[in-house]
């Protein structure tokens, strides 16, 4: 395995006909600092690569190449082409898992477009080392998920967060703007817009002069006013009243407002991070959201992905929950992470917590935590969950494959191999969780091809 941690170093692979042309291209590379190291065919690519290339080479080769180092170099992979670039070859690379793709006598002065993107990849590594102990998870998604958020963070383009309730929306505003490097960057300012009142005209916004409106016995600056150098976060954007929306998209677009009951302009400069759980197409489409304001706030838009989708970190943040807020240091019993692994969680995050929550309190002594700190509440109701095995449905498809002319090892087989298909989706690709999760071994899974029940004479009929 390579061991690449230090700054401006590059493994290399080459699918080059000619090797004086590569040894001159890492020739090259050196004179800028960056450091070379070859790849053989044994080893396992540790931190950002370079792969080139001709146009003799194997593409398909180069391909696959990509797309099995692509996750364990976190996508920090340059392709470089050393003739020119066929039509359409660069998506593909990119698509494969390659972060770029050079065409090397194409470009002017190649050595330091590399040199700058392995310093930038140096200081998103430093800053993924910080964002991973605030934002627990180890899941492939929640690190291309934390890899999004510092690329966001180093940008000063408005954000859009989406995402269910309880996947961490605010939290993830913190760190955005935590990683924010402008200089004199001021607070983070909080609005919660489902407590926008539409009859005070906007006054949590913009503030109000003394006399505005009833009980306004005072002049107020608002949170445009409070969030000036600093960042605005409008919290559930998808409920803010239809009449402050031009309003608001005045601020972004002129950077100027008005205090309600004010004739005077005043400038705010700031930066915007918006979050809903509603989907904002769909509201521009209702005539509920101004469809310029949509355009304006989603410079940069951020998926956050429900627990559901990342069941895989659920121990990780049991631990964290148990560890850092309630200070327990006890072991936990397998079956307990099995039991918060496979539960659902239709307030995601903070339902997660909340449950470890009552585990913790329910806890007695210095022991493990065993599934009966479970509160018999939140235990799961197997006589339902049985009853699921002989539901109708299930019956019927086995019936239609057996009237369709099926033996017994074609059931058997086309179940299988769907019950694999099933895990390994939800699992996002990772074969040792799906495995754990399936009782079997990682090996007959990685033996196992996506096609292998499409094809199948059953499924054709059933289509």
């Amino acid at each position: 395995m390579l061991k690449n941690v230090s700054e401006n170093e590059l493994w290399v692979k080459s699918y080059c006909r000619a090797s004086s042309r590569v040894t001159d291209v890492i020739y090259a590379l050196g004179q800028s600092n960056v450091k070379v190291q070859a790849l053989c065919d044994q080893d396992v690519p540790v931190g950002p690569g370079a792969i080139f290339f001709d146009s003799h080479a194997p593409i398909p080769t180069i391909i696959e190449c990509i797309a099995e180092h692509a996750h364990l170099c976190e996508h920090q992979i340059i392709a470089i082409a050393l003739d020119a670039l066929p039509h359409g070859l660069s998506w593909k690379l990119l698509n494969a898992g390659a972060s770029d793709v050079l065409a090397w006598g194409s470009v002017e002065r190649p050595t330091e477009i590399i040199s700058a993107r392995l310093q930038y990849w140096e200081s998103t590594k430093r800053q993924l080392q910080y964002l991973n102990s605030k934002l627990i998870g180890k899941s492939n998604l929640w690190q291309a998920t934390l890899r999004q958020i510092v690329e966001m963070a180093s940008t000063d383009c408005p954000v859009l967060i989406l995402g269910e309730s309880g996947t961490g929306k605010e939290l993830v505003t913190k760190e955005i703007h935590q990683l924010d490097a402008r200089k004199d960057k001021q607070d983070l300012v909080v609005v919660d817009c489902t407590t926008i009142v539409p009859s005070l005209s906007g006054s949590e916004l913009f503030g109000h002069e003394k006399g505005a409106f009833t009980n306004a016995i005072s002049t107020r600056d608002g949170a445009i006013a409070l969030a000036n150098s600093g960042t605005l976060f409008l919290d559930e954007l998808g409920e803010l009243p239809l009449a402050l929306q031009p309003e608001l998209l005045r601020v972004l677009q002129e950077g100027t407002y008005k205090r309600v009951g004010s004739n005077t302009w005043r400038k705010a400069h700031f930066r915007l991070i918006s979050a809903t759980n509603r989907d904002l197409s769909e509201e521009v489409k209702n005539g509920n959201f101004r469809q310029d304001l949509f355009y304006r706030i989603s410079g940069w838009v951020c998926q956050l992905p429900s627990l559901e989708k990342r069941r895989e970190d659920i121990p990780m943040l049991a631990d964290y929950f148990l560890r850092k807020i309630h200070k327990k240091n006890q072991p936990v019993d397998p079956e307990v992470y099995q039991y918060l692994s496979t539960r659902n969680y239709p307030g995601n995050i903070r339902e997660l917590q909340q449950l470890v929550s009552r585990i913790a309190n329910k806890h007695i002594g210095e022991g493990p935590f065993t599934v009966g700190d479970i509160p018999e509440a939140d235990r799961p109701n197997f006589p339902e969950q049985e009853s699921c095995f002989g539901t109708k449905e299930l019956e019927q498809a086995v019936k239609k494959m057996i009237y369709a002319g099926l033996s017994l090892k074609d059931v058997k087989d086309i179940v299988t191999n769907i019950a694999k298909e099933v895990v390994i989706d939800d699992e996002h690709g990772n074969l040792k969780q799906a495995a754990q999760k399936l009782g079997c071994s990682e090996r007959i899974l990685q033996m196992h091809k996506k096609t292998d029940y499409y094809h199948n004479s059953y499924l054709k009929v059933c289509h």
